[in-house]
């Protein structure tokens, strides 16, 4: 079957194509906007893509159109599909009908975390010899793929709550069957399509409704936005992680933890990610694994050797002494915990936060409020104001004279160059592209060395 795919350098559309085409069928697919890793993999794969939504590839007239949620009325290819009465349909639904129905589901959900405990799951499981399928988010190191078709029982997902389709409303996760489900946490986003946290708890709830009673819910224990969808309704077992009555980890030092179940000391894990929220990932990921069959012993080694997800916290380049970091942090919780894991691993070195307010909720001006205090930690801020409908000059005054806003991208790599010096890190956070900066800024630093040179 030749199938066209509307939006695949989306992270779900372009996993997606992989896994179809791992099933044997001819995938081709096209976008308006294309930047690594995406376009990387699926060039590897050797998918063709399209630039645009031009109605001439009605011509490819392939035996079904999978269309992403980027895509909308009014766009000239959707357009011209309905006109002809072309089969149609969304991603989560193919993906249900044609992938999940024969497998195992582990789905993780949450407002943050997905993609890091998404992939520590499918990297135990891996090691456990379970040979999982998988769709994340995102590209974990340990795989190189961020999304992999598989013959046995297990498939892990991420799990979104953004919305299915223009014609499908419905979050994602709904369509999944999961058996095995992780809520790592929930708070307000999406501000396009949610009107308040309360209906981002109502989607949830929905999710909770149809996990079967012979599975398991893994379920944040400190969060209360959790808490709160599963009183509302829970016919699964729940096992709680982050407190002291269930699963729970004790840092040993920087780089280990304890595993506790039920007060009771199962094991280390030692490794190099940063942060609390890095240790809850893991006890999720740890309980999960249980629940399908893996000791914990097995799943705590298997995460020592975890090599953590492409574009969280990673670093790009070091020149002339300046680290730059990419990291896919956009909502003030997560660049919070972002910028406070750099800030336990580099001491006092200074850091320099560059921040693209990308994201359609960071877009309104939704989370205007909170983006000072989130971003207190870093020494110095730029934030690239171009596109936004709102003043994040006067968003981040309160942090004073440590910012930077510029609506020019040169202009902004100019300012950061000028400003970083040797010992710096300069940890870059956007959930797009953001215009190749993190080349842009270490080209013009080995430029900058070369002249002082």
């Amino acid at each position: 079957m030749h199938i066209h795919i509307l939006g695949i350098c989306g992270t779900f559309m372009g996993g997606l194509a992989i896994i179809a085409k791992g099933g044997g069928h001819r995938v081709t697919g096209c976008d308006a906007n294309v930047y690594p890793p995406m376009s990387v993999q699926l060039a590897s794969q050797g998918i063709e893509l399209f630039e645009g939504y031009g109605k001439d590839q009605l011509s490819l007239a392939p035996d079904l159109w999978l269309v992403g949620n980027v895509v909308s009325r009014g766009n000239p290819l959707m357009e011209g599909i309905l006109d002809r009465g072309d089969r149609y349909i969304s991603g989560p639904q193919w993906l249900a009908e044609n992938v999940l129905g024969s497998q195992y589901v582990l789905a993780v959900a949450g407002t943050h975390g997905k993609t890091t405990t998404a992939s520590m799951l499918a990297w135990v499981l891996e090691s456990a010899g379970l040979d999982p399928g998988f769709l994340i988010g995102g590209v974990p190191r340990n795989f190189g793929t961020s999304a992999r078709p598989s013959n046995r029982r297990h498939f892990v997902i991420e799990a979104d709550e953004y919305d299915t389709a223009f014609f499908d409303k419905r979050s994602k996760f709904v369509h999944y069957s999961a058996k095995i489900v992780i809520l790592n946490n929930i708070e307000f986003d999406h501000a396009d399509i949610f009107a308040d946290l309360a209906a981002i708890e109502t989607q949830f709830h929905h999710f909770v409704r149809i996990v079967p009673s012979c599975g398991r819910i893994i379920a944040n224990g400190m969060d209360e936005a959790v808490g709160r969808v599963l009183t509302r309704g829970c016919w699964t077992p729940v096992e709680r992680f982050g407190v002291p009555e269930d699963w729970d980890a004790r840092p040993v030092d920087a780089s280990s933890f304890q595993v506790f179940r039920y007060g009771k000391s199962l094991g280390k894990v030692a490794w190099d990610l940063l942060g609390d929220h890095n240790r809850l990932n893991a006890l999720a990921t740890i309980a999960a694994a249980d629940a399908a069959g893996v000791e914990p012993a097995l799943a705590m080694e298997a995460l020592s050797k975890f090599e953590n997800v492409k574009r969280r916290m990673e670093l790009r380049g070091t020149v002339d002494g300046v680290a730059v970091y990419d990291d896919f942090a956009h909502h003030p919780t997560a660049i919070a915990t972002t910028i406070e894991g750099l800030r336990r691993r580099v001491g006092k070195a200074r850091i320099l936060a560059v921040l693209e307010p990308r994201s359609n909720t960071m877009k309104q001006g939704v989370m205007k409020d909170r983006l000072a205090a989130s971003l207190a930690a870093a020494d110095r801020v730029f934030c690239y104001s171009a596109n936004l409908g709102w003043d994040p000059a006067l968003a981040l005054a309160p942090l004073g004279d440590r910012v930077h806003c510029l609506d020019d991208l040169d202009r902004l790599v100019a300012a950061i160059v000028s400003e970083a010096g040797s010992g710096d890190h300069v940890l870059v956070m956007s959930n797009g592209g953001f215009g190749g900066i993190h080349e842009r800024i270490l080209n013009a630093l080995a430029q900058r060395s070369g002249a002082e040179t």
